[in-house]
């Protein structure tokens, strides 16, 4: 794949992954409690920008040493797991908040 396409596929899913995420309703918080959303923005850019090198340094790695899809594979289950937890968290949060 040419360099345009790699840039747009990459921009599209991260884009439209972190729409609604609890990184955006986190940095939505952050902003309306701090009252300097240009600081809170630039906080979440930089940790985006460095959680995102983790990822490719990682996945780069990961490539070299496991097929595509059994990496494929690991990703789905890891997101579901990820999914679970974070909704146990928060059913723990409203029960203790309804108390």
């Amino acid at each position: 794949m040419g360099f345009t396409t790699v840039l747009l596929t990459t921009f599209t899913t991260v884009f439209l992954a972190e729409l609604g995420d609890k990184t955006q309703l986190a940095t939505l918080l952050l902003s309306a409690q701090s009252g300097q959303p240009w600081v809170v923005f630039l906080g979440a850019a930089l940790a985006l920008i460095s959680s995102s090198l983790v990822g490719v340094l990682v996945g780069r790695w990961l490539a070299e040493i496991l097929p595509p899809e059994r990496l494929q594979k690991m990703a789905g289950v890891l997101m579901v797991g990820l999914g679970l937890w974070l909704g146990l968290q928060a059913t723990q949060s409203l029960l203790i908040a309804s108390q």
